[in-house]
């Protein structure tokens, strides 16, 4: 996900970003967004009840939106994850039309 996308948005993206209590898988200061990649054992109970407590923070500290991708659905789709994680992109950051046309050629 780094290597193939998220290195290459024309945005400035951190790798394990410390947010108060948390370190975050990915974050984008400019659209205020939390990107965690997510293995299995984040849907058990007790990995679910966490996650909704980091979210939660992460939402009422900072104004964080936080989006959830699962492992499987970026090997089985990365295009469709990139495309998803776009769309997100540009509807947080502020209207900018040349950088919308560069996240829309960024993949």
């Amino acid at each position: 996900m780094w290597y193939d996308f998220l290195k290459k948005l024309p945005l400035n993206v951190s790798r394990q970003k410390i947010l108060g209590p948390y370190i975050a898988d990915f974050y984008i200061a400019s659209a205020k967004l939390v990107i965690e990649l997510d293995g299995s054992q984040h849907y058990f109970t007790e990995g679910l009840e966490r996650d909704a407590k980091r979210t939660e923070f992460f939402e009422k500290e900072f104004g964080i939106q936080v989006v959830r991708i699962q492992n499987t659905d970026v090997k089985n789709n990365f295009d469709g994850v990139c495309f998803y994680l776009r769309d997100v992109i540009l509807k947080r950051i502020p209207h900018d039309p040349a950088l919308a046309a560069k996240l829309e050629e960024t993949f």
